[in-house]
């Protein structure tokens, strides 16, 4: 199953990482089709674990290759949680519009020599949110309730 899951109006749907330096909104998902169910029906089926925000920072003297390595670093991010997950557990992407993960830039004029120059410092601001769920009753001994897992 896909393992990286967004909201999109009253369903989840599975995504892919579409970080693109290019891209109006550099920080994107993309829609696969691979999974979809309605949200009532997932929320019943599964279980909020936790949440944790992704974080990514980068520095250089070319604006587009700092950015484009800060987009790498959060995609790298992503990806390890990704393969910290068995098959019973999911990710879904919980930023809003009104906190939709945005690339930040600061430009510094630094002497070298004789000569002026921009060093770029790129960030995430705020931060990618995602939340680990996972299937009710899933990595639990037989008739445990969730409520007496720890961490759960």
């Amino acid at each position: 199953m896909t393992v990286i899951l967004k909201r999109y109006g009253k369903a989840y749907h599975s995504v892919q990482p579409n970080f693109n330096p290019a891209g109006i909104t550099e920080i994107g998902f993309r829609r696969d089709r691979a999974f979809t169910m309605a949200a009532d029906d997932f929320e019943e089926v599964y279980e909020r674990l936790g949440a944790d925000e992704l974080r990514a920072d980068a520095e250089g003297p070319v604006q587009r290759h700092a950015e484009k390595i800060l987009l790498r670093k959060l995609e790298e991010v992503l990806a390890r949680r990704v393969g910290e997950l068995d098959g019973d557990r999911v990710l879904v992407v919980v930023n809003g519009a009104n906190d939709w993960p945005k690339t930040r830039e600061r430009r510094e004029v630094v002497q070298e020599d004789v000569h002026n120059r921009y060093h770029f410092r790129w960030w995430i601001d705020p931060p990618l949110k995602v939340a680990l769920w996972r299937k009710r009753g899933a990595g639990q001994p037989e008739g445990t309730p969730a409520e007496a897992v720890p961490g759960a």
